[in-house]
């Protein structure tokens, strides 16, 4: 799996966006257990799409029926995809958590969010990243 196109790093190839989804395992770091947030609705999505589910957040226990993990390093197994709804500015010390944990295997940071050291330290890392994209829209658009 590559990287995003070399111009701004957000014209990614539809062709890597699905390699990026052809996957099992999503952990969602910043879950809600609100039903009314966006994060509640696309984890409802993916479940409902087949996908394994892990939720992240530091103070619940059980989000749709599934078991939280508080951090990263706590999470059962290796995962194809951190997806992450957090603030751009702590999307760096995510990504490097991740990267350390050896426990992520790719990063989505959702539509709206940003962070160029992020970036740079996936690509160092030969982690694939993805941000600014929603993951839901784009597994409709691509019809997977």
């Amino acid at each position: 799996m590559g990287y995003a196109q070399e111009d701004d790093g957000h014209n990614y190839q539809d062709s890597f966006l699905k390699s990026f989804l052809n996957v099992k395992n999503i952990a969602i770091l910043g879950l809600s257990s609100d039903k009314t947030k966006p994060s509640y609705e696309i984890a409802e999505y993916l479940l409902a799409h087949g996908y394994t589910i892990f939720p992240i957040h530091p103070k619940a226990k059980e989000i749709l029926g599934l078991k939280v993990y508080a951090h990263i390093h706590e999470l059962p197994c290796c995962v194809d995809i951190l997806n992450v709804f957090r603030k751009s500015e702590a999307i760096f010390d995510i990504a490097q958590e991740a990267i350390e944990s050896g426990k992520v295997k790719s990063i989505w940071v959702q539509l709206g969010i940003q962070n160029t050291q992020a970036l740079m330290l996936c690509k160092k890392a030969h982690m694939p990243y993805v941000e600014d994209r929603c993951i839901l829209l784009e597994h409709k658009r691509l019809c997977l």
